[in-house]
């Protein structure tokens, strides 16, 4: 008989791009979730300026410019993570192709991780070709970027991920649904993630308790 409890991690699908900094944030902490609450990641794509977006205004530019301060001071409290963005203005539906890809591989987190990495602490131009194949190398990926990019199996997989996000009234990332049941939205801190965890495990106890006992329970509380 097996003595061990099996602790099934909770599903977290996340909707994310990779330019945003809060994005970045949520991630790390998922991650630290993940040392006291285990979780499984799956990152889907969004794209925050698609093709066809209209130019950054320089009023939004300045916007931006404004919450650097504030952005840097909160990852290095939060993080200890001192940001060096990379350049504005990438269009990032190759990544998110290359991250598919890097999925059917085994690595798609990694290759996830990687180009946040290098995009938001060293400053790295993750829509230059060069610096692509460089991350999917770093990753263990050896396939040419061209042939990954000529897959339209793969852009299509993209353009679904976003479809289901703008069908579900996601308009904004990070979306993170938790369980298939509940969307928390922004960079949240840890705490609130591990609350969410918590009712699922709640909620999950309660649906395997035999009804019997669940009422005797119930029936013991509202004394």
């Amino acid at each position: 008989m097996n003595q061990f409890e099996i602790i099934s991690p909770t599903q977290v699908d996340v909707w994310s791009d990779y330019v945003c900094p809060w994005c970045y944030m949520g991630g790390l902490a998922l991650k630290r979730l993940n040392e006291t609450e285990p979780v499984e990641l799956t990152w889907h794509a969004f794209e925050l300026r698609p093709e066809g977006s209209p130019p950054i205004s320089p009023e939004y530019m300045q916007r931006i410019e404004a919450s650097e301060p504030i952005l840097a001071a909160r990852f290095k409290n939060d993080f200890d993570i001192v940001l060096n963005r990379g350049p504005f203005g990438i269009n990032t539906r190759n990544l998110h192709i290359l991250k598919k890809y890097a999925d059917t591989q085994g690595k798609g987190n990694e290759f996830h991780d990687a180009v946040l990495e290098g995009y938001w602490r060293n400053a790295a131009d993750i829509g230059d070709e060069t610096v692509q194949q460089e991350l999917l190398r770093r990753v263990g990926v050896e396939t040419p970027t061209a042939e990954i990019l000529a897959d339209a199996e793969l852009e299509r997989e993209v353009i679904a991920d976003e479809q289901f996000a703008y069908q579900n009234g996601i308009s904004g990332v990070p979306a993170m649904v938790f369980g298939e049941k509940y969307l928390v939205s922004g960079a949240q801190p840890v705490d609130v993630l591990a609350r969410v965890v918590a009712q699922l495990k709640q909620e999950s106890e309660t649906e395997g308790e035999p009804a019997a006992d669940r009422q005797a329970r119930d029936a013991a509380r509202a004394k």
